[in-house]
């Protein structure tokens, strides 16, 4: 391992509430539920939990070995552990890729705080189904508000990142990991006692095969892949704060089964309370901002203390997890800043976010004012969208796989693994093999439906 002296983690339960945080945020929240609200249900989630195991875990170790063996950021590691090669562009590319999603991700992470807003000052009461319709398009159609909140949303993660990681990241993580898990279990507490709540139970719990074809298998593997932030560098940098004694693999299922526990838990608030009032699962993306305020209103109507206490409480969920995301995105472009060109951590965060809020600034406004002018045919928010999610990310964790599986000295794989020898390393054999063999055909195929290449 390379000695250096950068800043670690200061425990265990920061190691995995952070990288548990990169991992967690509105893929689980607002992704995965349409996700498996269009694929049916729990026979999609079966798939999903095998693609996690199969293929997440695998190329999160891989991410995890990448950084803390480097000990540097995403952008550099790999020319430390293969110097004068083609690889290092891996990294950079995955530099890249943080700084555009946390670009246009944060318009999206803004509306989370004016729904917020509108929660707690009771704005969705009376509301009609086609009122929230408009409320949205109003809003995100709207020249300045939305850039408001997207300044907001970038100033709050810059706060935390310039602390530094112990006490910045760590500190974070540790009040809003708890906090989220908290909301999520009150919600659905909430949820599931709802009359009517029986039907959305049994879509999440019981399993209909026949609904499962080959875009249910690549739906669920590109879930999988998404929702726990690989490819991207997050995984990588913060591993490159891991301390030697950090057991990889343990960390890779304990940060797997909190962001998997939390996408499931976010199905049962979403899926019992749509049922109840008579809305379908497969609403898509507009479930969150659209739909479940007609939800809310429409399951406890008769009750609007409680429509009004579930809708705060859903979209402070939906923040925290925001936030929680967008610190790991931010730290990859600013460690990378900070150690690659010498600016003080102060000076690099001033540039990452400077520069996410002037891209988007754009990318909101191509949601709305500026939404006719286009390039390939998308907006801004789009083609970001589209280059990173669909092309971007699905090649960084193609070629980690690769890297790891074929390229990188296997002493160093199973050092990493074993703690140098430290500990038993059972599962190095299998991951060598899916890195080798299974990780990398998987990925291809979902990188070849996400280009609509199999349609």
């Amino acid at each position: 391992m390379v000695k250096t002296n950068r800043a670690n983690f200061g425990s265990k339960l920061g190691i995995i509430l952070a990288s548990a945080g990169s991992a967690v945020g509105l893929g689980n929240i607002w992704r995965f539920p349409y996700e498996t609200g269009n694929h049916g249900g729990a026979a999609f989630i079966l798939i999903y939990l095998g693609c996690i195991i199969l293929l997440g875990l695998p190329i999160m170790i891989s991410e995890f070995l990448i950084g803390r063996r480097s000990q540097a950021n995403a952008g550099r590691s790999y020319s430390i552990l293969k110097p004068g090669t083609q690889w290092k562009w891996v990294g950079r590319i995955g530099v890249l890729a943080s700084f555009l999603i946390l670009s246009y991700y944060s318009v999206v992470a803004g509306w989370t705080l004016e729904y917020t807003l509108q929660a707690a000052t009771n704005s969705f009461a009376g509301k009609s189904a086609n009122d929230f319709i408009v409320s949205f398009q109003l809003f995100s159609g709207n020249p300045w508000r939305p850039l408001i909140w997207l300044t907001v949303f970038l100033l709050a993660t810059h706060f935390i990142i310039v602390k530094g990681v112990e006490k910045g990241i760590e500190k974070s993580s540790k009040m809003m990991m708890p906090a989220l898990f908290i909301l999520l279990l009150i919600l659905v507490v909430y949820s599931v006692t709802l009359p009517g709540a029986e039907k959305g139970i049994a879509f999440l719990l019981k399993p209909d095969f026949s609904k499962v074809n080959g875009e249910v298998f690549l739906g669920a593997m590109g879930q999988a892949f998404f929702s726990l932030s690989l490819g991207m560098g997050c995984l990588s940098t913060y591993a490159s704060y891991f301390g030697k004694h950090t057991d990889l693999a343990r960390t890779a299922f304990s940060v797997g089964i909190i962001d998997t526990v939390i996408a499931i838990l976010a199905g049962f608030i979403i899926f019992p309370a749509a049922f109840a009032v008579g809305i379908q699962p497969d609403a898509g993306p507009s479930l969150i901002f659209i739909t479940l305020p007609n939800v809310f209103q429409q399951a406890f109507g008769e009750v609007p203390a409680l429509a009004f206490i579930f809708s705060v409480m859903f979209y402070i969920l939906l923040a925290v997890a925001a936030i929680t995301s967008t610190i790991s995105l931010h730290e990859v472009a600013t460690a990378y800043l900070h150690e690659q060109f010498k600016m003080t951590r102060g000076k690099a965060a001033k540039f990452v976010t400077g520069g996410c809020i002037f891209l988007g600034i754009f990318c909101s406004l191509s949601l709305g004012t500026t939404k006719e002018y286009t390039l390939f045919g998308m907006g801004l928010f789009d083609l970001f969208d589209f280059v990173t999610t669909k092309i971007m990310l699905p090649l960084g964790g193609l070629l980690i796989s690769i890297f790891t599986g074929w390229v990188l000295d296997k002493k160093i794989v199973k050092g990493e693994i074993t703690n140098d020898g430290t500990l038993k390393g059972v599962i190095y054999p299998y991951l060598i093999f899916i890195l080798k063999y299974i990780a990398p055909v998987a990925i291809s195929f979902i990188f070849i439906n996400e280009l609509g290449f199999l349609k």
